[in-house]
């Protein structure tokens, strides 16, 4: 049955309206870090990461480089998703590690590793799957100005833009290496 013009007119309404949105909210950035109080060993703090269908939320991860996180990723799509800590070596080589899962067969996921150089941090997450993982993020990370990521590297997520920056900031909040409120640079 035919759908009257006015509902066609409300659904090309919404489309405009959502793809507006989209647009604004990808402006405007990630939103400022709040001011952080850095996880210790007897007290992670919780960083909540939501894997999705080719995306993440949040759309970048504050850590304070040293911190203990307790990181909770949880797998809200239906394919099977991973999170991926580090740089884009570390990124390099889970995405040739994990072509093995492009030719395997149904059921069970193959086994994969990397060089323990080149490890990073990987949690695999099922479909509905929540898993949580006390790290401390290592002290140095953000020296040596190489940029870190989350990525997923189950085939094809990759390239479909699964990952998300790592913004290192300092307790405040203040990623490290911009000016702060009194317009000095944080080491």
């Amino acid at each position: 049955m035919p759908r009257p013009a006015a509902f066609r007119l409300f659904r090309v309404g919404l489309a405009v309206l959502g793809i507006a949105s989209f647009v604004m909210a990808c402006e405007a950035g990630p939103p400022a870090t709040p001011a952080i109080t850095p996880g210790t060993s007897s007290q992670p703090r919780v960083v909540v990461i939501v894997a999705k269908d080719f995306t993440y939320a949040p759309p970048v991860v504050d850590l304070v480089p040293g911190e203990t996180v307790l990181l909770q990723v949880i797998n809200g799509g239906l394919a099977l998703h991973e999170a991926a800590f580090g740089d884009q070596a570390v990124q390099d080589a889970w995405e040739t590690a994990d072509t093995a899962y492009a030719s395997a067969p149904p059921g069970v996921e193959p086994q994969v590793s990397v060089a323990p150089d080149r490890g990073g941090l990987r949690i695999v997450v099922r479909s509905g799957e929540r898993l949580d993982v006390t790290w401390t993020v290592p002290a140095d990370a953000a020296t040596g100005g190489a940029a870190w990521f989350v990525g997923c590297h189950i085939p094809g997520h990759w390239s479909q833009g699964m990952v998300i920056p790592v913004r290192f900031v300092g307790p405040g909040g203040v990623p490290l290496g911009s000016a702060s409120a009194g317009g000095s640079v944080v080491p």
